[in-house]
């Protein structure tokens, strides 16, 4: 008999992996944990989740996933503490973004326990692959899929959810140089741009390559309509700092509703740093880097928390930012990250323990 924990079966690897992972070197979301957690949807109902060993996943050609891209994801990380304690960030605010996503995308959504029980099974299945290295930690991936067949054009009639997981170090190292783009959009109104779904980010790369071949690591997206406004920083929320006050542009169908990003906007407020929730024209931007009051630019997101941008171009002119390490970015980060990892107290109650 297979063991159950938190209701959940679990069907053990027969060999490990991890002795042959090198924990001081890892890469952003290169390496992979012995199991996943693998849920059906079929009949009409969403089928009994499985924690499995990772492995590959065989599919049909017609599979609808491959055809019309009924697929969403969600992007979470697991840290250690010094006591070993296994912490998350804010699930359940994940799990909710995910149904959001699903069900813009017609996708059925999951019941919060196959999703939390699941995940919580996996995490103490694969306790030993929870990094403990400071600045590491153990990238989560939810994901679901159209897995049902047929070249119609509908929605799927079978559905695949899975959650794997990586050990990972940092996902970027260093401030970035970005490129303010003027003529395609990451979405639209009306659009899918508020779900996490897999084909915003496909339609980002094709211009993000374009800014790399002009000396930019990516790209600030703006409104579709007018390119006149920021809304995000390649797959992250923008802040923008001017002067001392922070402002970032409002939720939409076009701007997703980051997790981080509404982190740092509570932390911040309660820190007593003004934020500004509103729509940022580039001219303004612009018009800050020339006068001096621009004095930080700052991506957020799950994977790297918090990104600094050193500077940005903008119709053929590049502007630098003010060096510095007294910044908003550094402080916000450093307050995150000791609330993920417990180093400190947890005044707003994101911090969640698997037990």
């Amino acid at each position: 008999m297979n063991p159950i924990i938190n209701n959940i079966e679990i069907i053990k690897a027969k060999t490990t992996k991890i002795n042959d992972v090198d924990f001081d070197n890892l890469k952003f979301g290169h390496v992979f944990s012995d199991h996943m957690l693998e849920c059906h949807f079929k009949d009409g109902a969403w089928q009994a989740p499985k924690v499995i060993p990772y492995q590959a996943i065989s599919l049909d050609p017609s599979a609808k996933i491959f055809h019309y891209g009924q697929s969403v994801f969600e992007g979470m990380k697991a840290y250690k503490d010094a006591n070993e304690d296994v912490w998350l960030f804010r699930p359940i605010d994940n799990f909710k973004r995910l149904n959001i996503s699903s069900k813009r995308l017609a996708i059925p959504e999951l019941p919060e326990s196959y999703f939390m029980d699941g995940l919580k099974t996996l995490l103490q299945v694969d306790n030993e692959w929870i990094p403990k290295k400071d600045g590491s930690s153990l990238y989560i991936r939810p994901f679901v899929f159209a897995s049902g067949n047929g070249f119609h054009a509908s929605p799927a009639d079978e559905y695949t959810f899975i959650i794997a997981t990586a050990p990972s170090g940092a996902y970027f190292s260093g401030k970035v140089k970005v490129l303010i783009e003027e003529r395609y959009s990451r979405s639209a109104n009306g659009g899918v741009g508020f779900a996490k779904a897999g084909g915003n980010y496909a339609g980002q790369f094709y211009p993000t390559q374009l800014a790399i071949e002009k000396g930019y690591q990516q790209v600030i997206w703006t409104d579709d309509n007018t390119h006149e406004y920021i809304e995000e920083a390649g797959a992250m929320n923008i802040f923008v700092r001017i002067n001392d006050t922070l402002i970032t542009g409002p939720t939409s169908d076009r701007i997703l509703d980051g997790i981080t990003r509404k982190s740092i906007i509570e932390l911040a407020e309660a820190e007593g740093i003004p934020v500004e929730v509103r729509k940022l024209s580039v001219q303004e931007v612009v018009t800050a880097a020339k006068d001096g009051s621009l004095k930080e630019m700052f991506g957020a997101g799950t994977a790297a928390v918090i990104s600094p941008i050193a500077g940005f171009g903008y119709k053929d002119t590049d502007y630098d930012l003010p060096e510095s390490e007294d910044t908003y970015a550094n402080f916000l980060k450093k307050r995150i990250t000791d609330i993920q990892t417990n180093k400190t107290e947890d005044p707003f109650g994101w911090r969640y323990k698997v037990e």
